[in-house]
């Protein structure tokens, strides 16, 4: 499947890079015609830390971010725009005048859950979610109400991919968005239109990868 990747380019930042897979996949919370390969610009030093740069940009001037609370396996990047967001003076809250980079646990049912010892790095601080991609919002309205209950306030949210430009409304900051991808498309899993098609599923995803159906 990889061979059928398309690489696309940030319009506004060229050295960040999506790589977008066509087929019928699966995922938690719908199906979609495009799998969205993030693995490189999560995992690799260079992507990771040009998504940060170009993440940084969007917010530095207008949120205050005492909290990265990374969803999707965002920590690399979610460390890199700490430092960016440092750098460049953002305003912090926190005693130690530095941002802190936390990722939830999660419960059999999905909900987010942050132990006691992590709870004081939430509770009334402002509060940047970064995530992988946002489609369907369901994962974005999980964490929320999650940050909520552990008193935080959400002060933005940023991703790599979009499909939404806002959620509980709350504007979403992202790299790309279907403008990027104009084919892209997501299907509520009983009303997939691939589905009624008879188009057989390719793999089974979610945010740390796919497992293709043989």
């Amino acid at each position: 499947m990889q061979s059928k990747a398309v690489k696309i380019k940030s319009k506004e930042h060229h050295d960040v890079v999506l790589k977008a897979i066509p087929g019928h996949f699966v995922t938690p919370n719908s199906h979609v015609n495009y799998f969205l390969d993030m693995a490189t610009l999560k995992c690799r030093l260079s992507e990771a830390s040009a998504a940060a740069k170009a993440l940084s940009g969007q917010i530095l001037a207008t949120t205050i971010v005492d909290t990265i609370v990374c969803i999707d396996g965002c920590e690399i990047i979610g460390a890199f725009l700490a430092e960016d967001l440092t750098k460049a003076g953002v305003y912090s809250m926190n005693s130690h005048k530095t941002i802190y980079i936390v990722t939830p646990e999660y419960v059999n049912s999905g909900q987010l859950v942050f132990r006691e010892n992590m709870v004081p790095m939430i509770r009334d601080k402002n509060v940047l979610l970064l995530l992988a991609s946002a489609t369907t919002g369901q994962t974005i309205v999980k964490a929320a109400q999650a940050l909520r209950y552990y008193g935080a306030k959400i002060s933005g949210i940023s991703a790599i991919f979009s499909a939404a430009n806002s959620v509980m409304g709350i504007p979403i900051n992202s790299l790309f968005t279907t403008t990027d991808i104009p084919e892209y498309k997501t299907y509520n899993p009983e009303g997939c239109s691939l589905c009624k098609n008879g188009e057989k599923i390719d793999a089974f995803a979610n945010a740390f990868g796919y497992s293709k159906i043989e």
